[in-house]
């Protein structure tokens, strides 16, 4: 985790030659998939694996994305994934991310992903209420 801009957390992947196009870029819905990436290693890294949501009855389903695509990531380039907590109110969880080549940090990408806390049934469910903790420490780590 890094304290700049508020508290991001880090984790890298490489990009494989499948992840490209026919133009030899990175097809533009892998950042979705490294936003995950991104998202699942922040959770862990707080203390919470996701699975450990799923576990205690609670799910995170995704309601919105945004993304602004700056430059191209090619084939082998290590990427670095920026993670960090945007907003945390009531049902609302919202992520923003950066990802950027590793080797000149670079600005690739930007974007948010909002969800929704909800039940195992899909429920809308307010954090705060059904897990004091779990929300108090997300509200520590959002973007003041």
């Amino acid at each position: 985790m890094t304290e700049e801009n508020g508290k991001w957390f880090e984790t890298t992947v490489r990009v494989r030659y499948a992840d490209t196009d026919q133009m030899q870029v990175v097809y533009h819905s892998n950042y979705l998939i490294w936003f995950e990436v991104g998202r699942t290693e922040m959770i862990r890294d707080i203390g919470y694996a996701y699975r450990r949501f799923e576990d205690l009855g609670f799910m995170l389903p995704l309601s919105e994305t945004n993304l602004k695509y700056k430059k191209a990531a090619r084939y082998d380039e290590e990427l670095l994934i920026r993670t960090q907590v945007v907003k945390c109110e009531g049902v609302r969880l919202v992520f923003g991310y950066e990802i950027r080549r590793l080797s000149d940090h670079e600005l690739l990408v930007t974007g948010e992903t909002h969800h929704i806390w909800t039940t195992t049934e899909l429920k809308p469910v307010r954090i705060e209420k059904k897990m004091p903790e779990l929300y108090e420490i997300m509200k520590r780590y959002e973007r003041v």
